[in-house]
């Protein structure tokens, strides 16, 4: 029987910031069984994908193609074959200047069933985010987007340079930087007045957004001695005089502020997203990866057993995901758990086992095993001790064993239910680990010990004048171990607090 074949979903990423995603757009990266991207979608969108789907990065950059525009539209047409749901993410909308309408063309040829999910374009949200809005009534009523950036293949030039020139309002270019001067003199020399207020805007609607301002005739050499670079968008009109009164982005409290996340590319969401809405240019390079604990067996046989135990530790919030992803294969109620009472390490852990309807019965108010260990023998009484009681401890495989140890010196019976591993992460899609030796960064934030050994043994030396931020204690005391100081740590051990401790800092 002739497997059927699947649809291929051309989809707007955006201008850069994932939160302008639309609904539809994250509903279909949330079931898509492949996702073929650009580097101009945001990575944090790859967070939002399904266990097992496959990604594969087909962008440009520095000036590099992964993969020339006909393998693209081939591998598409492949990709429709092998999977139900392929999600084709470009950056901004699919047929403002992104090729989607040749990749559309070329599954139509193929047969292959495709949809068009729209994205909102950078021609308009890049001035947006810099202050400019395209359209104003004391201004203009009139917006002309060209690109500057066409097929080198062409023998001469499509653009009608000389209509642009006339035109009224609003006019706004993409992909024009590495031919800006060009540009605009052919377009003085048309009939522009070279006078008219002009802006460029680098990699707009992100955290590393900078903006020019100058006239048509100035613009090129300021954009050169501002050191700016594509990707950008370039505006001309009088709505640019508006960019210093309504640059509402440019005033977020870590706008400027660059970021390193090296929590696991799953987890790095939550902490992006909130440091983005910030203003923050963050970077994510994931040190470590979350794998399956190496005793499999062992590890579904004290979930399966985990009913019959007085109590359940978890000692992280991957403990609380992988334990309970066990436990749904093997039962279908959460009250098949038993009467089991619970204790998480901190407040996170605490979150996750509260998304799966369970409170805590024992959590200490900082995150650390020994707080745990006495914050048992402050409850004691409560529930007439620990002696004698069965305990399951689930945690990593490369946990502490100072639970283990406290609990079976007061008696307990502990078991241990190892529910998953951490390991070096090998890929860097984005690029991360070359951006940061190149341009530095701020700020570098730890979430656990594990982060901080695998990121020393990546080799990078810590920018100068970085500050590192540390989740806790436990992870403060790792990175002494590598002579290094934390410039501040977050005191309730939670990913709120630590934007906030990142926010205080930022500020002084």
């Amino acid at each position: 029987m002739k497997k059927k074949q699947g649809t291929v979903y051309l989809v707007g990423a955006g201008p850069g910031d994932p939160q302008l995603m639309t609904l539809k757009g994250r509903a279909l990266i949330e079931q898509a069984d492949c996702v073929v991207y650009d580097a101009l979608a945001a990575m944090t969108m790859l967070s939002w994908t399904k266990p097992g789907c496959e990604k594969i990065y087909v962008g440009k950059r520095a000036g590099k193609h992964a993969m020339p525009q006909s393998d693209i539209n081939a591998l598409l047409v492949e990709c429709a074959s092998k999977h139900a749901c392929t999600v084709r993410l470009k950056g901004g909308d699919p047929y403002v200047f992104g090729r989607g309408g040749e990749e559309a063309a070329a599954l139509y040829d193929a047969g292959v069933h495709f949809q068009v999910v729209p994205g909102i374009s950078s021609a308009i949200a890049g001035p947006a985010y810099a202050g400019i809005p395209v359209t104003h009534r004391a201004h203009n009523t009139q917006l002309t987007i060209f690109t500057g950036h066409e097929d080198a293949n062409k023998k001469e030039s499509s653009l009608d340079i000389a209509g642009i020139a006339a035109a009224r309002g609003t006019k706004v270019m993409l992909m024009g930087m590495s031919r800006l001067q060009e540009t605009m003199q052919s377009l003085v020399a048309a009939g522009q007045d070279g006078d008219e207020p002009a802006a460029a805007i680098q990699w707009a609607a992100t955290g590393r957004q900078r903006k020019v301002i100058a006239t048509v005739a100035t613009l090129a050499d300021a954009v050169s001695a501002a050191g700016l670079g594509a990707p950008a968008v370039v505006v001309i009109g009088d709505v640019v005089r508006e960019a210093d009164k309504l640059d509402w982005y440019g005033r977020l409290p870590l706008h400027g502020c660059r970021v390193v996340v090296t929590r696991t590319r799953e987890q790095a969401g939550a902490l992006s997203s909130s440091l983005e809405a910030l203003g923050a240019d963050v970077m994510e390079l994931p040190t470590i990866r979350i794998v399956p604990p190496t005793d499999r067996k062992d590890f579904a046989a004290a979930v399966v057993d985990s009913p019959h135990y007085d109590w359940l530790i978890f000692s992280s919030p991957n403990g609380v995901k992988r334990f309970f992803e066990a436990f749904y294969s093997v039962y279908e109620d959460i009250r098949e758990l038993g009467g089991a009472r619970i204790a998480a390490v901190g407040p996170g852990t605490a979150a996750e086992l509260k998304k799966r309807g369970l409170m805590v019965d024992v959590m200490p108010q900082k995150a650390v095993a020994e707080e745990l260990i006495a914050e048992f023998d402050r409850k004691g009484d409560e529930f007439g001790g620990v002696a004698n009681v069965t305990m399951l401890w689930v945690h990593s495989e490369q946990g502490r064993d100072i639970i283990y140890k406290e609990l079976m010196k007061r008696q307990a019976i502990v078991d241990e239910c190892i529910a998953y591993n951490t390991v070096p992460e090998t890929e860097d899609p984005t690029g991360a680990k070359e951006r940061l030796l190149n341009e530095g960064a701020d700020i570098i934030t730890f979430t656990s010990s594990s982060t901080v050994h695998h990121f020393m043994a990546m080799g990078i030396s810590l920018p100068e004048s970085c500050r590192v931020v540390s989740i806790g204690p436990v992870t403060s005391a790792t990175l002494r171990e590598y002579g290094i100081t934390p410039a501040a740590e977050s005191p309730a051990h939670n990913i709120p607090s630590l934007v906030e401790t990142i926010m205080k800092l930022h500020c002084k």
